[in-house]
């Protein structure tokens, strides 16, 4: 079968971690804008694993997963639904993955939270 860094760059945005770490370049680099940059395969595998146990007691529902890719650069747009003992909450963000043959060179990821009745709104104020 054909590699498809669509399908990489989707499984990793969707949280699908053990089909897409495989793929890391030793040297990743993944920069959070605005929030953190992590260097390496093995800084971006822990967050990724500090990630899946944060989510442990939360059901993660997509409401949006749009997926454009090319050989080199794939982008995966995403809207997720988050709801677990403290309430539900809901992110949309854009992933923009590097691809140097089999394998993900860089990782550019945006996010902001929304409100999880309407994605096109700002969040609703914390109590």
């Amino acid at each position: 079968m054909a590699f498809d860094p669509g399908a990489v760059g989707r499984a990793f945005s969707l949280h699908r971690f053990d089909e897409s770490l495989p793929h890391l370049a030793k040297g990743v680099r993944w920069t959070v804008v605005g929030y953190m940059v992590l260097e390496g395969a093995d800084a971006v595998r822990q967050t990724c694993g500090e990630t899946l146990e944060s989510l442990q007691d939360t059901s993660t529902t997509y409401d949006r997963c749009v997926t454009a890719a090319e050989r080199d650069v794939v982008a995966v747009d995403t809207v997720a639904r988050y709801s677990g003992p403290n309430g539900t909450t809901a992110v949309a963000s854009c992933d923009i993955y590097e691809f140097s043959g089999e394998e993900i060179t860089a990782i550019t990821s945006y996010a902001v939270e929304v409100d999880p009745g309407d994605a096109g709104s700002q969040p609703p104020p914390r109590a």
